[in-house]
């Protein structure tokens, strides 16, 4: 019988049986259902396990959290299901079967967009602090921008252009990019095709509205005639083009003798992609997002915008459950093109907040309670930071009524923002600091909003959580007897076996808290407490002395430690590095080697995880900390690897 047969047993039970499960297959803390019916899956209890952490449903996967041990747990279950695991992207594929026709469409724009965010995010916060220095008038009683005042600032704004346009602008080319990864074919070709779509020779999209039609350049092919217009900051031309490339790169692959395909598939390929985007696809592109920016934007500024923003505000946060807020950052997009602004996105970053202040309540009622607010306070400094999947998967859904609150602030700042016109020059900036994409004029109008969107979730959820005494949930009864029970126990531990005092920095780079790391699970504190580093190297070492205990032999991400005293610790590079298959990992010690503070773990290629489109912050948790003294974690700090303390305990 292995260590967790019983608890496979009741899990297995309360995830409807063997029969209810299409797939399974586990990463480093999870473990990954794709389930036939998932109202079958009895979530609460499954939640209440002593074994599992959490639960969660993510792009048709239910997901179930158990820690460090997951491998175990998982041959266990395999045993007593009497099933057969599955890759991941078996599962990934399987899990479309829960997944409709929108969801599927969602998930693919979603996969688009995921590895160009940052940029995106880059681009608002340059565009905000050009805000700041060319449009605020702050200087000579008020007549005057820092840019006007100081040539080395008006100096300064016009370089920043240069990354703005650069991301703007140039964004077909990121997207072709990205579609042409995501669906496996030559990225080379997908960046060619969106330099078209850009190119110099073009006319600028920007300057086509102002230009009468008979001065727009063209292409004359003596039969007809083709504009030579640019498709600048659109996303469904690229898109459609993109997809174009594709799948007539396929096509052309399927059909080509393999000793002519490296001159016949991307020549065929590329030059009718350009073609069609150019003759076809791009003027059609443009059309229908024009239509659905006007449609949207007629909403917002229409005789019923209240009720538009009233709804907006309200269900965003839903949307974010269920992954179709992905769709917003194509509107908003087309709305810059089109409208050179969005008022959707002061409304999303409302909806941050939103979150993030019912939290804020939780944090009020729960100030006796040490356990919850290891989750409330990261999960509601994450969220007006514009991080709400720990706030909502944490804190808000657990007690189902701060989300509703959380939900009617948003709704309420939502209304106050479209009343007045707050429009944002840029997104991808949430939370609080997204007041740095909107345009100076509404600057105040949106700080009015942010109040608002603080004040009404606050309010809400105290009166609430008070009407249900959760203020008084705080178990008292027998609260001395139990702690000097637990200090007993933890102070027998001790004695045994002397606890490691400090762990050392395991890699270069900025060590940064869990609530920073954007992560629903890690910096919810699911799966323990811990911190991360911002990698500036690319070897993992270990932080103190201890035995390898846990290895991902197919992925390669992450390692798993116990040290002397039965502190278990996992480091897990990067944020979904699982999905990469073990490329640009290679493991340096074997499992069951003992190691001692600065002995190389694994090695990593932090510019293929950045290539794959996932971020590199690689974490350190401790997964069972109820059974050994907490560290004391420090941040904000610039660590060296093997050299540095980033933890220490008495």
């Amino acid at each position: 019988m292995g260590k967790y047969t019983e608890d496979a047993k009741e899990l297995l039970k309360l995830v409807g049986g063997k029969e209810n499960i299409a797939a399974v297959t586990h990463c480093m803390t999870r473990m990954r259902f794709v389930l036939g019916d998932p109202k079958k899956a009895d979530v609460p209890a499954i939640e209440a396990m002593k074994v599992v952490k959490g639960s969660f449903t993510q792009a048709g996967q239910f997901q179930v959290i158990i820690g460090n041990d997951v491998a175990a747990f998982y041959n266990d279950f395999t045993d007593v299901a009497g099933i057969e695991g599955v890759s991941k992207e078996a599962v990934k594929h399987a899990a479309q079967a829960n997944q409709n026709a929108l969801q599927r469409a969602v998930a693919v724009i979603a996969e688009i967009f995921a590895p160009i965010i940052p940029a995106i995010i880059v681009g608002g916060l340059i565009l905000g602090f050009r805000n700041c220095i060319d449009a605020l008038y702050l200087f000579d009683g008020g007549t005057k921008t820092l840019v006007e005042t100081s040539p080395f600032w008006a100096g300064m704004d016009k370089f920043l252009w240069l990354i703005g346009e650069a991301v703007f602008h140039m964004l077909p080319v990121g997207i072709c990019w990205s579609v042409t990864k995501k669906m496996g074919t030559t990225q080379m070709l997908g960046i060619v095709l969106g330099l078209t779509l850009v190119s110099g020779q073009l006319m600028n999209a920007y300057a086509v509205a102002t230009t009468p039609e008979d001065a727009i350049p063209f292409w004359d092919f003596g039969y007809f005639k083709i504009s030579m217009i640019g498709y600048q900051a659109q996303v469904l031309p690229a898109i459609l083009a993109a997809f174009t490339l594709v799948y007539l790169e396929k096509f052309f692959r399927r059909i080509t003798p393999q000793v002519v395909s490296m001159i016949v598939v991307p020549f065929c390929s590329l030059l009718l992609a350009v073609i069609a985007a150019h003759f076809v696809l791009g003027p059609i592109g443009w059309k229908i997002g024009s239509f659905i920016s006007s449609i949207v934007f007629s909403g917002i500024t229409g005789s019923f915008q209240a009720v538009f923003a009233a709804i907006f505000g309200f269900i965003y946060a839903p949307l974010v459950i269920t992954g179709l807020h992905h769709m917003t950052n194509a509107i908003d997009l087309q709305l810059i093109a089109d409208y050179h602004g969005t008022m959707l996105w002061p409304m999303i970053a409302l909806s941050n907040i939103a979150q993030g202040s019912a939290v804020l309540a939780m944090i009020f009622l729960q100030r006796g309670n040490t356990a919850a607010q290891e989750v409330n306070v990261p999960a509601c400094l994450s969220c007006y930071l514009g991080v709400t999947e720990p706030a909502i998967f944490g804190v808000n859904l657990k007690y189902y009524f701060p989300f509703l609150c959380g939900m009617t602030g948003s709704a309420c700042a939502a209304i106050l923002c479209v009343s007045m016109g707050t429009t944002a020059n840029a997104i991808g900036v949430g939370g609080i600091p997204g007041l740095l994409s909107i345009q100076p004029q509404f600057m105040g109008s949106f700080a009015l909003a942010m109040l608002v969107a603080i004040a009404v979730p606050f309010l809400l959820t105290t009166i609430v959580g008070k009407r249900k005494g959760i203020d008084k949930a705080v178990v008292a009864t027998d609260a001395g007897t139990e702690a000097l029970a637990l200090e007993a126990e933890e102070a027998a531990k001790i004695a045994a076996a002397e606890p490691e005092k400090a762990l050392t920095a395991f890699l270069d780079g900025t060590v940064i808290p869990l609530a920073d790391v954007g992560d629903g699970v890690f910096s919810a504190g699911m799966v323990g407490d811990g911190l991360a580093i911002r990698p500036e190297s690319e070897t993992l070492v270990a932080p103190a002395k201890g035995r390898v205990t846990v290895l991902m032999e197919d992925s390669r991400h992450a390692v798993g430690l116990t040290l002397d005293d039965g502190t278990e610790l996992l480091l897990h590079v990067g944020l979904d590095t699982v999905s990469m298959g073990g490329g640009g990992f290679t493991y340096l010690v074997t499992q069951g080697e003992e190691v001692v503070a600065g002995t190389p773990l694994l090695k990593f290629s932090r510019e293929k995880i950045k290539e794959a489109g996932h971020p590199d912050t690689t974490i350190l948790v401790v997964t069972n900390p109820a059974d050994h003294p907490p560290f004391s974690f420090q941040t904000g700090e610039k660590a060296k690897a093997g050299e540095t303390i980033i933890a220490t305990r008495a």
